[in-house]
């Protein structure tokens, strides 16, 4: 049996991964949201895949670069109008392995999930933020863990279902370990696909505490692109995260520090 590692979702899934997901949420309306934090700096996509989200944000005039893990769905992004012209680096998007500074770094599709557990979680965060420039912004769009839906340790969904096709998802939940294992399942008239995907999900406060640990905050969160309210049952949420002021020493501190600084000075004034 093929282990399954960071490329085996896109490798797996590259051809039919817009047929599937091309309808999900409007780059256009996702562009929108992003370019004004990028401003005129650079902007970081981890996990750019086929590429909906960064061209239309590169269309904006935003000078977009990406980290995938998957060749192939690089691959489908250079063959779309301005795919080519955006750089990526080949690698796990949780090492952060490029140079410079930009003003936006953004995960959306809850791809921060396909990350296998909480350190490398984490070390994404880290990483992350090293490279955001001074009022810079970290953002994360991804699901709100359902507990309704959760709780159910497997499930079968028949997402589509046509004349000559039909697309089973296959589910199982492991709340303690907060781990989903599935299979989209393709059945055609040339036969049977199956396209696997292992996410490890985190609740938006564990998010947050990751933020804090890696020096960030939380500035603002949304139920979704369109600015919609973040709500206990909205089903995803937009996340947006920007680096920690650095901490100004308090009054009382200031006047010991100073009060310091004179006795020291006294002490090494030359007697007359």
């Amino acid at each position: 049996m093929a282990e399954y590692d960071e490329t085996t979702y896109g490798e797996r899934i590259a051809e039919v991964y817009d047929s599937l997901y091309g309808r999900r949420d409007n780059p256009e309306t996702v562009a929108d949201f992003l370019a004004p934090l990028a401003g005129k700096r650079r902007a970081l996509e981890l996990g750019i895949g086929t590429g909906r989200i960064a061209i239309a944000l590169a269309a904006r005039g935003v000078r977009v670069a990406g980290i995938d893990a998957s060749p192939a769905m690089v691959a489908k992004m250079r063959a779309k109008p301005g795919g080519a012209d955006i750089p990526v680096v080949i690698g796990n998007f949780a090492d952060v392995k490029v140079s410079g500074g930009f003003g936006l770094i953004y995960i959306p599709f809850s791809t921060l999930f396909a990350l296998p557990n909480q350190d490398a979680q984490l070390r994404c965060f880290q990483r992350v933020a090293k490279r955001i420039l001074p009022a810079g912004a970290f953002v994360v769009e991804a699901f709100n863990p359902d507990h309704s839906i959760l709780a159910q340790r497997q499930r079968v969904t028949a997402v589509e279902v046509g004349t000559d096709h039909a697309l089973l998802d296959l589910v199982t939940n492991d709340v303690a370990s907060q781990t989903v294992r599935a299979q989209h399942i393709m059945f055609t008239a040339g036969g049977v696909q199956m396209y696997p995907v292992q996410l490890r999900f985190a609740y938006p406060s564990e998010l947050d505490l990751m933020a804090r640990l890696s020096g960030m905050r939380l500035r603002e969160r949304y139920g979704g692109w369109d600015r919609s309210p973040f709500t206990a049952t909205s089903p995803v949420h937009v996340s947006v995260y920007e680096l920690e002021p650095k901490a100004a020493a308090s009054p009382r501190l200031a006047s010991r520090q100073a009060s310091t600084r004179n006795r020291s000075s006294r002490s090494r004034k030359p007697s007359a």
